[in-house]
Parts: C-alpha cells; structure tokens; sequence
C-alpha cells in the first residue's frame, strides 16, 4: 500500500512540476517533440475497423480516402506504425456461418500487404513489428472481434492463430456460445457459458490473447480467475466516468486485470469518455429505435434516414475532446501505475463520435501533446504507445510455451 501511494504522490508531483518547468519551452516546440515521439517510437493500436468498412464499401487504403478513419497517408502522418485490424463477426451472424465470415475478413488483410508490400506488411509476432517498423513498413496484426468466428470449437483458436489472428473479443452486442454481452440483457450464461470456460484454458495454451471488452462483469470476473495468462480489454475505458455503464470497465475490474498482468487500451469513443454524452447518445437511439418500430421502418428506409438527418440537425452531435482520453489515462495510472495502459482507439467503428483532436490516425501527435503537458515524460509516453502492450503480449507467449511443453 506504501509504494502504491508513493507512486501517486510521486506522479502528483510530475503532473504540477513538469508543465511549470516546460513554461520555458513554446507550444509550438512541444507539439514538434511530441511528433517526433510520434515517429520516433512504435504505436500500437489494438483495435481498428477498417476491414469490415471496406467489406461495405470498398476504398484504396494506400491513398488518402474520402471516408473513414484510417489510410496509409494519414497513418504515417500520425505516426501509427501498428493497427489490429478488427476481424469484425457481427453477432447476428452467431448460427450463419461467423467463421467463414472471419476468413474473409483475414483474406482482406492478407490482400493488403499482398497489392502493397511496399507499405504494409502481415505481423505476427512482437519482433515482426519491431523489424518491420526498422523498415518503415507499417506492420498489420489481427484481433477477431467476436468470438462466434470459433462456432464453439477449440480447434478454432489454434486455426485463427494460424491464420494471424493474436486476440478474440469474446462477444460483442449479444450474449454468444461463448458468453454474455455487456450490451445484452438476457444474461444467458451468468458469465460464461461452460465451453466459455473451457475456452480460456485453450487460449492460455495456444497463446491468443484474451479480450474482456464488450463481455459482462460476472464473465470478466471468471476470466480472471480462470486465465493463467494477462488479459487485454482491447478498447475500453473507465466506468469511473460513465457510472453503471457497463462496457467500460470499473475501479476494481482494472485493478483486478492488472494484478493479472493485463491491459487497459484506451477508447476515443466521445460516448466511452464522458457520461453527457453517453446520456445523450443513449436517448437518441432510443427516440430512433421508437419511431422506427411505430412506423414499421428498417434502419435503412429512406424515410428512416430523413428522420434521422433531421433529429440530428435539432440535436447536434457532442463530442468529447483529446484531453479527456489523458484523463481516463490519468484514472488508470492513478490506480494500478503507468504500466497497465495503452491505446485501442476503435477507429472505423465509432461513426460521428470521435473527440475533437483525435479524428483519425493522423492526430496521435495530439494526444503525445497533452500527455507531455499532463507531465509524462518520453519513457513513460513510450509505455502507453507500445513498451506496456509489448509486455503483456510477452508474458501471453511465456505462459503459452509453459502450458505447451507440460503435454
């Protein structure tokens, strides 16, 4: 208890000292160091959704893209060197075919290292993106979002790990064959379901991450007892912020993950960062999903849509800022230390509700900026862009070879 209040103590002091010392040095020159900490250091990104946006739409990611969050140009602007792509099952495809889904979602991300390998380059392993970043090659790892893609086989974990998928987001907006969804309310499985929690065990062995963002609390609390390795939330945030509202994750749940070896990734999501907007955003889907039912509308109607345009028009979007994302970061570092979080950013699955400073992948320098003025010096920076993700993925492997050679 001592050292955890010398180390709130000690990073109260740098938060007031740091910004009075950094006085002498101009806006301008801060906001140049921090892109060049943006260039200079590997980010990682644990959760982009550019694959299934382009499974909708189709665009040239090598090139700047009138749509979107994230494309070559503006990624290397930014100083993004490392995207989980988000191999994104929706959870109404849980009984049609989710693993065949998955695959083509793969096949996609494979393709763009394959249609240009000057630029980008399939990672599966962290010295993969170590050398890759040597080689200003921006390095594509795979997250599946959704673990329907498994289709309640275990053979599947090893199959996804070979094809390069290094984590699998349990569930998503549904309870699953796996277990219950944060966004569910029918509870199925009061946590996990049984092959849930065989499951775990199997992606110790194998080395697949496990990812606790979008699944219950009682799910999260039985992962955490059963893992034998450190779990990721891989785009999440503070329930701190947002009280009762469960897909963020609480006090106890971070110190519980980090006590495991785990790590907190950063969601921008303005509705993830501030408790008004998610009020607000949470009002406006339910005034919506009222006038569709009364009216007998899918979403995709074009009176839907003329009425969605025009609630909006009354009721503009709110949105969070870059400084809120530092404070989130500020809550975790307050409670477990700086090594337990980094950046999940969910870019392309967000819509209109990024922070303003934080738009796309070209504005990480932003948030580098703010963190130097909160008072985190460049070695700590370095933690929460990659140095702590890089340690919790070590730690994933070292108790994957333990669990393999006891066979």
């Amino acid at each position: 208890m001592r050292v955890k209040a010398n180390r709130r103590i000690q990073f109260l002091l740098a938060s007031i000292l740091i910004p009075l010392l950094l006085g002498a040095t101009s806006d301008e020159e801060l906001r140049l160091r921090a892109r060049k900490i943006a260039q200079e250091t590997i980010i990682i990104d644990t959760h982009i959704d550019v694959p299934y946006r382009l499974q909708t739409r189709w665009e040239d990611i090598s090139k700047r893209t009138a749509r979107g969050d994230f494309d070559y140009p503006r990624a290397k602007e930014g100083g993004l060197n490392a995207p989980f792509m988000a191999i994104y099952v929706p959870a109404n495809r849980e009984n049609q075919n989710p693993k065949s889904m998955a695959d083509s979602l793969i096949n996609m991300v494979e393709g763009f290292a394959k249609r240009w390998p000057d630029k980008f380059a399939l990672a599966r392993t962290i010295s993969d993106i170590q050398s890759q970043f040597k080689d200003g090659k921006m390095s594509l790892a795979m997250g599946m979002e959704n673990g329907a893609g498994l289709e309640g086989k275990l053979e599947n974990v090893q199959y996804f790990y070979d094809r390069g998928v290094r984590y699998i987001t349990l569930a998503h907006s549904r309870d699953n064959h796996i277990g219950d969804s944060s966004y569910d309310t029918t509870r199925t499985w009061k946590g996990l379901s049984p092959f849930g929690k065989t499951l775990i065990g199997q992606m110790n062995r194998v080395g697949m991450m496990i990812d606790v963002s979008h699944v219950t609390d009682d799910a999260f609390y039985q992962i955490i007892d059963l893992s034998k390795a450190p779990v990721i939330a891989s785009h999440s945030a503070c329930r701190h912020f947002t009280p009762g509202w469960e897909r963020n994750m609480s006090d106890d749940m971070i110190k519980k993950m980090a006590q495991n070896g785990g790590i907190l990734m950063m969601n921008f999501g303005s509705s993830f960062l501030r408790k008004e907007i998610l009020v607000k955003e949470e009002h406006e889907q339910l005034v919506i999903r009222e006038h569709l039912r009364t009216n007998k509308l899918r979403s995709d109607d074009p009176k839907a849509r003329a009425f969605i345009a025009e609630y909006r028009k009354k009721n503009p979007v709110t949105y969070a800022d870059v400084k809120d994302v530092v404070t989130h970061i500020n809550h975790v570092v307050n409670l477990v230390g700086i090594d337990h979080v980094g950046l999940g950013s969910d870019f392309d699955g967000l819509g209109d509700s990024l922070p303003t400073g934080l738009k796309d992948v070209s504005q990480y320098p932003n948030l580098i900026y703010e963190l130097l003025k909160a008072g985190y010096s460049e070695p700590d920076i370095k933690k929460i862009l990659s140095e702590n993700f890089f340690r919790a993925w070590s730690s994933i492997d070292r108790v994957a070879r333990q669990l393999q050679s006891q066979r």
